[in-house]
């Protein structure tokens, strides 16, 4: 049997956790925090998943104001809708007006790991007009360590500010946000996912059980990002979601001959399916 994600982490990671103080990132994540916290308080960006799950408890200890929002792309698990709505009633469901599969054919190609669409349309749509807290972290991937800063300001202004207890001068805490009309707060951009399985486990936090049937992320069922094994497993694990797939393709067909698209890649929803997976030698998403 798979172990869980997190005993695998925490065991390949404990000497180096050991070398940290855990509970200075934890004191500083609830500074900052308290620190950047608006009159109207926080829009939380809940996923579900377990970062979300630290900051939307961090936000808790640190007492500062906050309303959480699950946005609904209609792709996630089950399991991981059912774990939000069993114990997290307090958050939130906001439903993004149009479904992956309407998009599929208006963008008349699948999502890629380059042309993510779905992330803007679907999980990216809240907080206009307020201060955003993700989960987001560096460990994550090289990408967000390069581009994503402590704090991401919607503004034009190049000032960069540190927080006090910030010794660290090469980190930018501060910068000019892409994202139109929201600040973004991210108080546990350094932390690790030992960091990161410690804080739930050491504080009996519930988590979906998925990570315990060895998924290391949740989130859009056969999203690109996981990879032609993720999107396998994932797509045989639900067989329901590959058939809505597999039908938003057989119309996304028809809008490309509609607007005279080349279909050389897309000439039935199952070779668009190995496509979308695998790609082709000539071309194929996992290599454009």
């Amino acid at each position: 049997m798979e172990q869980p994600a997190y005993k695998i982490i925490l065991r390949r990671d404990f000497t180096s956790l050991q070398k940290t103080d855990h509970s200075e990132k934890i004191a500083k994540a609830i500074d900052r925090l308290k620190a950047f916290e608006p009159p109207d308080g926080y829009y939380l960006a809940f996923s579900g998943g377990k970062d979300s799950l630290c900051i939307y408890h961090l936000a808790k200890m640190a007492g500062v104001k906050f309303d959480a929002h699950y946005n609904v792309t209609g792709i996630d698990p089950p399991e991981l809708v059912y774990f939000i709505r069993d114990n997290y009633p307090d958050v939130i469901f906001d439903s993004p007006g149009i479904t992956m599969w309407e998009l599929i054919v208006k963008k008349r190609m699948p999502p890629t790991r380059v042309v993510r669409y779905c992330c803007q349309h679907l999980k990216e749509r809240g907080g206009i007009g307020r201060f955003v807290v993700t989960g987001v972290r560096w460990a994550e991937s090289a990408r967000r360590k390069n581009s994503r800063a402590m704090v991401e300001l919607n503004s034009s202004s190049k000032r960069q500010v540190m927080l006090n207890n910030d010794n660290d001068e090469a980190r930018r805490m501060m910068e000019t946000c892409v994202m139109k009309g929201k600040h973004i707060l991210n108080p546990i951009i350094e932390w690790t996912d030992t960091d990161v399985w410690t804080f739930i486990k050491s504080r009996g936090i519930s988590y979906c059980k998925l990570y315990d049937e060895g998924f290391t992320r949740l989130g859009c069922i056969a999203c690109p990002m996981a990879g032609p094994k993720g999107m396998e497993r994932e797509l045989a694990r639900y067989p329901k979601f590959r058939a809505l797939y597999l039908k938003a393709f057989e119309k996304m067909i028809a809008a490309r001959r509609e607007r005279g698209l080349s279909c050389d890649f897309f000439t039935d929803p199952e070779t668009v399916m190995q496509w979308w997976i695998y790609g082709t030698k000539k071309k194929g998403q996992m290599e454009s």
